[in-house]
């Protein structure tokens, strides 16, 4: 399946998920919304992918939580954003971490056009929502500026998580030849279980406490549980198979369509219609997409990287 099918698939499950947190704010704090979100899409991993079967290193496992804890920090922060700023400008602005991943590893002409125009579709985007924010707008900001920092390091550490299990048997790991150990070496959504582990259980001290609704109230309870599916699993699972086919730069200018599920989702579950020039920044995001989603000829390198290996 195309990388544009799959994140079209990825964001409307993404968003969706956010639209419905939303709702749960006025009872449950935004923060702790999000710890929710990571601690019960952890468990729904555990229980599926049984990551004490794989053969772990001390590298995959410091790869794994480190990666856990920034995506745990990325949607706590886009959580608190999303609870002051409309859904839009929320994931508009942090886009901008993403496309700082794209202006520094980019290496075709595609790439960096696909930047600029990702980048100009952004700005208008953002512009618009921004120019109806209200005396928490500074808040909001702050918090979605500390999410598309973590943004980019969730593209970075992922591309290693993604990628590190497939490393070859060698002497002096775990599992090598002659060691007997036969389990197979943890995969991109192996890890995610165990980073999403490891971000729930950093948070826990921090964020949990507010959470104690969710232990008497079925309605609660279940909504948290879509939250942590559409929102979690869905979307993350779908990128770990993305980021083992594209490069960085790609892969985050393929990030531009969640500026245009966001307001697709926005449109139908919040009443906020695109017009104007949030149509053009949309416009805009969609031609980056083309320019950067081109499939390779069969035996292509993507990279400069990959044709020297």
């Amino acid at each position: 399946m195309p990388a544009p099918v799959l994140f079209a698939c990825s964001g409307l499950a993404q968003y969706g998920g956010a639209a419905l947190a939303v709702a749960l704010f006025a009872v449950i704090p935004s923060p702790t919304v999000a710890w929710l979100r990571i601690a019960v899409a952890a468990l729904v991993l555990l229980a599926w992918r049984r990551p004490w079967r794989a053969r772990w290193t001390r590298a995959d496992l410091g790869a794994a939580a480190a990666f856990g804890v920034v995506l745990a920090a990325m949607n706590v922060s886009f959580y608190v954003a999303i609870d002051v700023l409309p859904l839009g400008t929320a994931v508009a602005m942090e886009f901008l971490g993403p496309v700082a991943v794209a202006a520094v590893t980019g290496r075709t002409w595609r790439e960096r056009l696909g930047i600029v125009v990702a980048a100009l579709g952004v700005v208008l985007l953002a512009g618009v929502e921004l120019s109806t924010g209200g005396e928490d707008s500074v808040r909001g900001l702050v918090a979605i500026g500390v999410a598309a920092a973590c943004w980019a390091g969730y593209i970075l550490l992922g591309r290693r998580v993604a990628h590190g299990a497939h490393r070859p048997d060698g002497a002096g790991e775990p599992g090598a030849p002659g060691t007997g150990d036969a389990r197979p070496a943890p995969d991109g959504i192996t890890s995610l279980a165990v980073g999403m582990t490891a971000g729930a259980l950093v948070g826990a001290p921090f964020l949990a406490g507010p959470a104690a609704p969710v232990l008497t109230d079925a309605g609660l309870a279940l909504a948290v549980v879509g939250i942590a599916v559409l929102s979690s699993v869905v979307p993350y699972a779908i990128e770990q198979v993305v980021l083992r086919r594209v490069t960085a730069a790609t892969f985050a200018v393929l990030l531009a369509m969640l500026p245009a599920t966001a307001a697709v989702v926005g449109a139908v579950a919040l009443r906020q219609w695109p017009h104007g020039w949030e149509v053009v920044g949309l416009l805009c995001v969609s031609l980056a997409i083309v320019l950067t989603a081109t499939r390779r000829a069969p035996g292509e390198p993507a990279d400069a990287a990959e044709a020297a290996a």
